[in-house]
């Protein structure tokens, strides 16, 4: 659990770190899904969420393994 607990304290420090990073972005772009598009957003903002996103999930991921090996 308390690996967890860092995980996502780790995790949401780097996206308010993101979050105030974005604030002179002036570049957008939208995200085009199979039948929809996303609103335009700042590439930073893209490129930061998919970091994390794969931080967090490849943690949990980790975490889960572990625990089925012991």
């Amino acid at each position: 659990m308390k690996k967890v607990v860092y995980i996502i304290i780790f995790n949401l420090s780097i996206f308010l770190l993101l979050m105030i990073g974005i604030q002179n972005s002036s570049e957008r772009s939208k995200v085009k899904f199979i039948i929809f598009e996303t609103v335009s957003l700042p590439v930073s903002f893209i490129i930061g969420m998919c970091f994390i996103s794969g931080s967090l999930s490849a943690s949990l991921l980790k975490i889960e393994i572990d625990t089925k090996n012991e």
